[in-house]
Parts: structure tokens; sequence; C-alpha cells
């Protein structure tokens, strides 16, 4: 009664929580969604009783207009993890590879299983930046889909548009590429590549972004696409109906008209992040975490456990340690339990 392959899959892991703890340990934001966002999503839950827009139309003609694009090349889900899903099944089947970084987001894996697909990670560089060239020759006549993420999760590492430029240059037309881009608005960077900047000059490309981590609307589950309007409809017609509550559409719109807002809290986190990466010896990462690499196999797990015990969550991974750099109190809560456990 169940796919027998299901048992390949492997359990997406969430970070760790603790209500007495400091949760560094899922990119989150440490302020709560913007007060207009909230007023908003307010008023939305009165209508609960109704389906929201399905198509959430007004969502996607203001990021359409956000983006400089037009409405057919937007699409929104329930996050940017569940069009990533959507992209996976509009694009690939048993038969087909889906080839990504490793260690990236963890879900890239299960969606290439999902749609039966075989998964193909390809291992970082030592600086934990992706392998450009290792990903090129990873890819067949089999790969359907290709994942970039950039900034990398868990390295905090950017493709710059160059990379991005040489490496599309070489990539078949048949397979689609997606640009992952979850952290866009903690880039600082000048160099990396820009989903906005480069989209059109490839058919095959679909950037996909969030308003989990620096909109503070991770509870309420809003991402969304764009790219090629062939490839957005495609990704629409596997999504689940309805699939964006009427709760987050509002607070994603509120969420837009109110940027300003928003980028300032974001430099509260790239203020800090680089004197984080300083302080443990981590690379210094274009995202709102920071990233070190294990010397051993049981060493990531050990440091968890140990600043957990001094109340901090990380989050461990075996091929290293991540945490999520918020805002200066909260990195001082890091470096202090830091400094203890590595004393």
């Amino acid at each position: 009664m169940i796919r027998p392959d299901l048992d390949a899959i492997p359990a997406y892991v969430p970070g760790t929580s603790d209500p007495d703890a400091l949760k560094l340990s899922s990119n989150e934001v440490a302020g709560a969604p913007l007060p207009a966002a909230v007023e908003a999503m307010t008023r939305a839950a009165l209508g609960a009783n109704r389906y929201p827009d399905m198509g959430a139309s007004k969502l996607v003609n203001a990021l359409a207009h956000h983006l400089g694009v037009e409405p057919a090349n937007v699409a929104a889900g329930c996050g940017s993890s569940a069009l990533c899903q959507q992209l996976a099944q509009a694009t690939s089947t048993p038969g087909n590879s889906i080839v990504f970084p490793w260690r990236s987001f963890e879900a890239y894996p299960i969606f290439a299983r999902i749609c039966g697909a075989e998964p193909r990670p390809v291992p970082l560089l030592i600086d934990g930046s992706l392998d450009l060239p290792s990903i090129l020759s990873a890819i067949d006549d089999t790969t359907s889909l290709v994942f970039i993420c950039s900034p990398n999760n868990p390295s905090g590492a950017v493709v710059t548009a160059d990379e991005f430029a040489e490496f599309m240059a070489q990539v078949p037309s048949h397979v689609t590429v997606a640009l992952d881009e979850a952290y866009f608005e903690f880039v600082r960077d000048p160099h990396a590549v820009n989903g906005q900047e480069i989209w059109r000059e490839y058919p095959n490309v679909v950037c996909l972004r969030t308003f989990s981590k620096a909109y503070g609307l991770a509870g309420v589950r809003v991402g969304y696409a764009f790219g090629n309007a062939e490839l957005i409809t495609a990704m629409n017609k596997v999504g689940v109906p309805f699939q964006v509550s009427a709760v987050a559409q509002a607070g994603a719109l509120a969420s837009l008209e109110h940027g300003d807002e928003l980028l300032a809290r974001v430099e509260d986190t790239v203020d800090v992040r680089d004197e984080v990466a300083d302080h443990i010896g981590a690379e210094r990462s274009q995202a709102n975490f920071v990233w070190l690499p294990a010397p051993d196999a049981g060493w990531a797990p050990r440091v968890a456990a140990e600043l957990a015990s001094h109340g901090v969550l990380t989050r461990a991974f075996p091929e290293g340690l991540r945490i999520t750099v918020t805002n200066r109190d909260e990195a001082e809560e890091f470096l202090s339990a830091w400094d203890v456990v590595n004393k």
C-alpha cells in the first residue's frame, strides 16, 4: 500500500527548539513580523472561514511590480521549499537525476526522491563555496534539474555573477536550473549573482526567494519563484490548491509595502555577522548564519550539546556547525557561551 522507495527518502530534520534557550538553530530572525504585517494578518484571520485567493493574485501582482517582471513570471507558494519541490515535480520523473551541492539545503535530496529521480550531491569546496565545475561534470542526459543555492545554506558562500554566467554557458538546454536565493536580502557582496538581473538571459532558470527569513514570516509559510512563464505555469500545475493561506498573503503584501523597515532590521544582522565569524574562526558569510566545518565526525554534535547546556541552540551537521546570527544582543549571548565552551 506504500511506495517501496519511501524508505530511501530521508526525513527532514528541523532545528532544535527549547522555550528556555536562545534558538540559533533555524536561521530565523529575532524580531516579530513588521507591525503592519501583524495588523494585516490579524484582519485576514477574521475571514478564515473563507478559502484564500487560490492564485494569490494580489501578492503575485505586487511581487511582479517589486521584481520588475510580468505576473506570468511569478509563482507564490507555501514557502520557497514548497516551490522547490514543485519545480522538481514539474521537471523530473523516475529515470531523471537532480544535481545539487552538498552540504546544502537539507531538502534537496528529499525533493529528488519524492519525484522518483536520482539525487546527485556534489561536495562543496574546502572554503564552503560551490564546486561549479564538478556540478557540471555530474550533469548528463538524465539530468532534469540542478539546484544552485546562493548564499549556500549552511556555508554562507555565494556564487558570483561571472561564475554563474560561465556555469550557465555550459549547462545543457534540457536542464532546468533553480537559483535558490532564500537569503538574498542579507547579501552585501556586489559580485554575487542576483536573480532579478540575470533570469531573462536564461529560459531554463527559475529563481526562488522567501518571506521566511529576512521578512520574519517563517511561521505563516510564504515564498515566491520567478522565471520563464512556461516553467512557472508548470510549477503551478503541480502545486497544492489554496496552498498560500489568506493570512500569509496578507502578511507578505504588507511586508512588501514596508520594505524600508525590513531593510533596517536586516542591517542589524549584517553589522554583527562578520564579528561572530571572526571571533569563532569561521568563514565570513553572506547570509544570516555562519559555518564552522567539523575537524572530525563527532565534533559538531558535541559542541552543539555543550552550547545547549549553556542555553544556546545551534545546528549540528555531520560536516560542521551552523550558527544563526540575528542581532548584537543575541550574538553577544552566543559568544559568551562559546567562550565558556571553548576556554
